[in-house]
């Protein structure tokens, strides 16, 4: 069911133009229009690619009373295709090889006579495809919240979602903006008339004997996505050394932990990566050493409290896409809530985490930074950096 029980794993995608206007059987049309297996094609030549019902892998079925909840669409994007292993395909090529050379064994076959057993194969890999043999079928989860104007795509693969946004432009014209910790930072920037500040912001050199670089940044100028770096190191530092309490920008308030897994890897690309696993990572000496000798979070298993909701995930620096995330509510054990619900807890983490990166944003971006880097280089540069046990 996707986004509508268990775990969910997602990225996010702003709607920047949407000409479908609200949610109706003409949406329902559009699935049904464009549904897997609606289109015939070779599947050994090219995979298919279509909605599908998003109950489970096999349901192409598309009801209003089922896709559609409150302002929300619930569906899913299937991709058919024919694989056949490579060990296979050489089997067969040498089978051919072997009947256009019976009359010639011991020789070595010509160009002309390799030329002829690939063309047989690859008729062959056709009429397997044609009879659906070898057929492989995968599927993207997506929920498409009109009251966020947010599409959530259930993969963190880059090929996988640029597949479906492909999908979801050519059916229902709608485009998007990935959403990514460049991409809020620059929102809060243009929130904040702080577009200036924006523009000459540079990653941190956290070591005074260190450099800025950053070996998975594409040096863009408009891409920021480093500062979702920053912003763990950040977290790390507020909750071992302040408080695990953070009043946000709405007044309610946000606790939180490392929890469950902890990524770094060396900014300059010197020190190898390392990765973490325990119940709090960060008490780890490996992961205080890792810090000092200047390695960023690049994922992090993070557990945050907010209004009574408790959300565990795990959450990927740079692009801030969400893994197996766990939605409860403090002191309700019941995972039987109904889909509106359910989508509106997602909308609640969302949320959450922006509102909590905002926190990060209005420190980072502008004049605030200098007196908290100091701050953050000063425990980074101790002994043993201060650690305050609370419990998220």
């Amino acid at each position: 069911m996707g986004f509508l029980q268990g775990s969910v794993t997602f990225e996010r995608f702003r709607v920047t133009e949407d000409p479908t206007g609200a949610f109706s059987d003409s949406h329902i049309e559009k699935l049904k229009k464009f549904k897997i297996g609606k289109s015939k094609s070779n599947l050994h030549e090219q995979p298919a690619t279509g909605f599908a019902g998003g109950a489970h892998l096999l349901d192409t079925d598309f009801d209003a009373t089922k896709n559609i909840i409150g302002e929300a669409m619930h569906f899913g994007i299937r991709v058919d295709s024919c694989q056949i292993p490579g060990g296979i395909k050489r089997a067969w090529t040498a089978i051919e090889l072997a009947g256009i050379m019976k009359d010639n064994e011991g020789g070595r076959p010509s160009k002309k006579q390799r030329e002829e057993a690939v063309e047989a194969v690859d008729a062959r890999c056709a009429a397997e495809a044609e009879k659906g043999n070898f057929l492989r079928m995968s599927e993207t989860s997506v929920l498409w919240d009109a009251a966020t104007e947010t599409v959530y795509l259930g993969s963190t693969s880059e090929k996988a979602n640029d597949n479906c946004l492909e999908l979801l432009d050519r059916a229902f014209g709608i485009k998007f903006r990935r959403v990514t910790s460049g991409s809020l930072a620059v929102e809060y920037a243009d929130r904040s008339d702080l577009t200036a500040e924006m523009f000459n912001t540079s990653a941190t050199a956290f070591h005074p004997e260190g450099s800025n670089q950053v070996v998975w940044w594409n040096g863009m100028n408009d891409n920021y996505d480093y500062l979702g770096n920053e912003f763990l190191l950040w977290l790390w530092w507020h909750w071992e050394t302040k408080s695990n309490v953070i009043t946000l920008s709405d007044e309610s308030e946000v606790s939180g932990m490392f929890a469950r897994t902890l990524s770094l890897d060396c900014p300059i690309g010197e020190h190898g990566k390392e990765s973490i696993s325990a119940d709090s990572p960060v008490a780890l000496p490996e992961a205080i050493l890792a810090i000092g000798m200047g390695k960023l979070p690049r994922k992090a298993g993070l557990t945050l409290v907010r209004e009574d909701q408790q959300y565990d995930f795990t959450l990927q620096a740079e692009t801030l896409s969400i893994g197996s995330a766990r939605i409860s509510q403090i002191g309700n054990d019941d995972v039987t809530r109904d889909s509106i619900d359910r989508i509106e807890s997602i909308r609640q983490l969302c949320e959450t985490l922006d509102l909590l990166f905002e926190a990060f944003c209005e420190r980072r971006i502008g004049k605030k930074w200098k007196a908290e880097q100091q701050k953050l280089t000063q425990w980074l540069r101790s002994e043993k950096p201060v650690r305050q046990k609370r419990a998220a």
